[in-house]
């Protein structure tokens, strides 16, 4: 029957498998029967009949079912680590040289099975018990501390364990300073009690944080958390007794005082700084005009401040012994206008007293004339921020003369009032810019500002980006521009008295700035500076290569034949190219156009050229600076070249922070059709 099952079944040679030989016979069987079963032609067909049989499946989808009816078991992996330091709690004595107590390592295994626990390393240990029974510590594994001699406790299974070692820590001595150090230790949770058999002694904790301080007879104990995984540092020192407090006080001040003139009354603010040279203070005291009244004193140390008989006592909140400050800030009954003495501040108790006083106008009002006594005339710089950041067109300034404290001073000023009106601090009138332009993409502009200022210290000037500037003059002088956090220029400006008849200056700015460079056709764009100050009225000069024809497009700029500026002040020394009547490109000829690719093609020269040139007229410069009078930085004065065809165009009121843009199409002539 086997030999029968083989020869039917060829394939199931390759599986030596006898437990499945039952399976393959009865399925045999089966299908025997079921042949047998089947009706001949002559017989009738049998009822069919639902009963249960065999299935035959592969071997291989036999192993998958099996395998999910029955599945193997596998062991649960191992944990990430075989035990943790949860908790170290140390309980020490300090007594001498060394530190004694006991250390109570809090454990948890993870892990079936012997598991070594490292003790914290620098602690001499002189017994270990685990949960009450003595315990043997063993030298750790390689790699844990220096050859392996780190200490450590073996644990037979999983759960958790209190260590208990008995240890002593070296205390260590320097400059005075006795000190003990806890290792380090990868716990989640390190607290120290230290018990120190004296009382005085100031403590600096490093490495953690102080909890708790206390101090009984004859003792002083600290508890303290350690921070991460650094090692907890005490060191403490006996305090030693400051007699600094009971020297005499001695004391050097600084007053200086503000008062600003309203039309209804006046404020008062004052900056005090003390310098403490001997003792400590615990309070100072100002002398206080009868016309003033104070407000607030605030400062960082200030405790409470009182008046009280013609004097302003400040006390501190602990006795100072270096430096102090503090502001007061108070106010005054004075007249609108007139003769007005001013009310002064003075320090008392000190051996030097230095400051100053500045008076400002608030309103339409001026200074006509000041007289001082023991003071001297000074610049609003030199009296610190407080003074020098005031915007007011009417200061005065003073500086306290040197000398002992106690010197008398007065100050008196006449102020004469006007009417409120509309008064513009700055204006631009008029802005000139003259630009040379070339086709390689250069531009050299000339920028000329008419200003008129009653109050602004600075204009603020934002050049197109990549511009290079290469002079700047005020009023025809040459001045050397600041520079603003965003990298705008800073220019500074006159200042003059309020009214309409302020008289108007010239601001004028040289740079360089590059742009595309043009095609035989094409468009370009010539952006100029923005100003923080609005502009009346502008006109642009622009000139342009001679190759070229240009014509503006409509915007904000027009074109127009060439007049003079109407400011005054940008009137130009000479007549020369400004003077023309007409600022259309001229007509060229043919043999102007000749000279012209003469002209191009000399540009075009070898570098050697252009640096035999550079180097003569730097040693011409040199021939005229060389005789000895001349030190320092030269100012060079460098004349606008206006070459070539050009074209005028203006505009009117461009708003502050605003950069003016002119547009305008090019095309190359050709040389057969030059007109």
């Amino acid at each position: 029957m086997k030999k029968t099952i083989l020869a039917v079944f060829p394939q199931l040679r390759r599986f030596a498998l006898r437990p499945f030989f039952p399976c393959i016979v009865a399925a045999s069987l089966c299908w025997g029967a079921a042949a047998q079963a089947v009706p001949r032609a002559d017989e009738k067909p049998a009822e069919p009949s639902h009963i249960a049989g065999w299935v035959v499946i592969p071997v291989d989808e036999y192993r998958v079912l099996r395998a999910k009816a029955y599945p193997v078991e596998h062991d649960p992996e191992p944990p990430p680590t075989d035990a943790t330091l949860t908790r170290v709690d140390y309980d020490l004595h300090v007594a001498g040289d060394l530190a004694a107590g006991r250390a109570s390592l809090t454990v948890d295994v993870l892990k079936d099975g012997w598991v070594r626990v490292p003790v914290p390393a620098g602690l001499l240990v002189r017994e270990a018990r685990l949960d009450g029974k003595p315990v043997s510590l063993v030298p750790g594994a390689q790699g844990q501390g220096k050859g392996g001699t780190h200490l450590s406790a073996l644990l037979s299974h999983a759960g958790r364990f209190e260590l208990l070692l008995h240890v002593d820590v070296p205390v260590t001595t320097s400059a005075g300073e006795e000190s003990i150090s806890l290792p380090s230790t990868e716990s989640g949770v390190t607290r120290a009690t230290v018990l120190l058999p004296r009382q005085g002694v100031d403590l600096r904790v490093g490495g953690g944080l102080l909890s708790e301080k206390s101090e009984t007879a004859g003792e002083t104990k600290w508890i303290a958390f350690a921070r991460g995984n650094e090692a907890l540092t005490f060191t403490w020192r006996r305090k030693t007794e400051d007699h600094h407090v009971e020297l005499p006080l001695r004391l050097r001040g600084s007053l200086t005082q503000l008062t600003s003139l309203g039309e209804d009354s006046a404020s008062v603010y004052a900056e005090a700084n003390f310098e403490v040279v001997q003792g400590a203070a615990r309070e100072v005291r100002l002398q206080l005009p009868d016309k003033i009244t104070i407000n607030q004193v605030s400062g960082a140390v200030v405790a409470d401040w009182e008046m009280k008989n013609g004097e302003l006592a400040v006390t501190f909140l602990e006795p100072v012994e270096h430096n102090a400050r503090f502001v007061i800030s108070g106010e005054a009954r004075l007249p609108k206008d007139g003769i007005i003495d001013i009310p002064l501040l003075r320090l008392l108790n000190t051996e030097r007293d230095t400051g100053g006083v500045a008076v400002e106008i608030l309103g339409a009002g001026e200074i006509k004339d000041q007289k001082a006594q023991g003071l001297e005339d000074a610049d609003a710089t030199d009296l610190g921020e407080m003074v020098a950041n005031r915007q007011s067109p009417a200061l005065v300034a003073f500086r306290a003369r040197s000398g002992e404290a106690g010197r008398e001073r007065s100050l008196s000023v006449n102020v004469a009032r006007y009417d409120q009106q509309a008064v513009l601090m700055a204006n631009i009138e008029e802005a000139r810019y003259q630009v040379l332009m070339s086709a390689d993409g250069k531009e050299l502009v000339q920028a000329r500002y008419g200003v008129r200022n009653n109050q602004r210290n600075f204009v603020k000037v934002t050049l197109p980006p990549g511009a290079t500037v290469w002079s700047v003059t005020l009023a025809g002088r040459p001045v050397r521009p600041g520079q603003s956090p965003d990298g705008s220029l800073l220019l500074p400006l006159e200042k003059s008295r309020g009214g309409d008849d302020a008289p108007a200056f010239a601001v004028e700015i040289l740079y360089l700035a590059k742009a595309a460079t043009w095609n035989d056709k094409g468009q370009q764009k010539v952006t100029l500076p923005a100003l923080d100050l609005p502009i009346s009225r502008t006109g642009l000069l622009l000139y342009y290569p001679p190759l070229f024809k240009v014509s503006a497009e409509p915007g904000t700029f027009r074109t127009q034949e060439y007049v003079n500026p109407v400011s005054a002040v940008l009137e130009p020394p000479s007549s020369g190219a400004a003077t023309r009547a007409s600022v259309t490109a001229p007509a060229a000829s043919p043999t102007d156009f000749d000279r012209l690719e003469q002209f191009t093609k000399l540009q075009g020269a070898d570098d050697k050229e252009k640096k035999d040139a550079t180097q003569a007229l730097l040693d011409s410069f040199k021939a005229k600076s060389s005789s000895g009078k001349v030190t320092g930085i030269l100012p060079i004065d460098v004349a606008f070249p206006a070459f070539g065809p050009s074209i005028f165009l203006v505009s009117e009121l461009t708003s502050e922070n605003q950069f003016p843009a002119a547009e305008f199409n090019f095309q190359r002539y050709k040389k057969a059709g030059v007109r």
